[in-house]
């Protein structure tokens, strides 16, 4: 009889204690989702956008790795050379003073939800994914580089570690991102002189899952003889890692330059 009322009782504090967590996590959902109040009088006056502070880190992304080995072509599997230019970008951004991270470190699987999960809890960074191509038609060559035309807003800490707590993509274009991915292209085709596929929006679910600037690196055709022949060449490895640095250097310049022009408009305006 005491044995039964002992599981009685158990019973009864897992089921409040399981009750109080639904109740808390449908409480921070109402709050992220419900409808905010506009404002009851609207400014005449012009308003800066608002635009992002220059990134404190640079969050790697390694293109598949363990099980996952992404694009095949004879003895070269994808997972491998999306690590060795992430090394090496990692060492070009320290050279320059720049803090990195990186979604994995060495030959092991991690899901892409975790690798948005991962760069949405580092707060002021870029989001850079490092792939390689492949295509049915072994012409196609090049290099190219996306960005997301709709990303994930912010929410909050906790959000990033609950994917099913992020608040839907936004409606509003990504600007940051398409300015990241224009510059790192323009250099990408600066250094290795590959053909020039552009720089475009797909929402691939790393990049369009995180609320920083975010930007996918391919970087040649897996599939192309000769892009595979300068793939193999560590040197041209070394370019693309050189060229996607440039292009994040790039980016931090232009974002410098975007805020001093934007403060000197605000003291113009006093």
């Amino acid at each position: 009889m005491f044995g039964q009322r002992s599981r009685i009782k158990q019973a009864t504090r897992t089921i409040l204690a399981l009750l109080g967590i639904f109740l808390m996590v449908a409480s921070f959902v109402w709050m992220q989702r419900a409808p905010r109040p506009e404002s009851a009088k609207r400014s005449t006056t012009p308003q800066l956008a608002p635009t992002s502070r220059p990134f404190a880190v640079v969050v790697l992304d390694p293109g598949h790795g363990g099980q996952d080995t992404g694009a095949m072509c004879g003895g070269v599997l994808e997972k491998d050379p999306t690590l060795d230019v992430a090394r090496r970008i990692d060492r070009l951004l320290q050279a320059e003073g720049i803090a990195t991270l990186m979604t994995r470190l060495g030959d092991t699987y991690v899901s892409l939800a975790d690798r948005a999960a991962f760069a949405n809890r580092v707060s002021n960074c870029i989001f850079v994914s490092i792939h390689f191509n492949e295509d049915n038609l072994p012409v196609s060559s090049g290099v190219e580089t996306y960005y997301a035309a709709h990303q994930i807003t912010a929410g909050s800490f906790l959000a990033s570690w609950l994917p099913f707590l992020w608040r839907p993509l936004s409606e509003s274009p990504n600007s940051e991102s398409q300015s990241l991915a224009g510059f790192i292209q323009e250099a990408l085709v600066a250094r290795t002189r590959a053909a020039d596929r552009g720089s475009k929006p797909r929402q691939f679910f790393v990049i369009a899952n995180v609320t920083s600037p975010a930007a996918l690196v391919e970087g040649g055709f897996l599939t192309n003889t000769a892009d595979v022949s300068n793939l193999v060449s560590e040197h041209y490895r070394e370019q693309i890692a050189a060229a996607v640095t440039d292009g994040i250097l790039h980016y931090r310049d232009a974002v410098k330059q975007r805020q001093s022009t934007l403060a000197v408009m605000g003291d113009e305006r006093r």
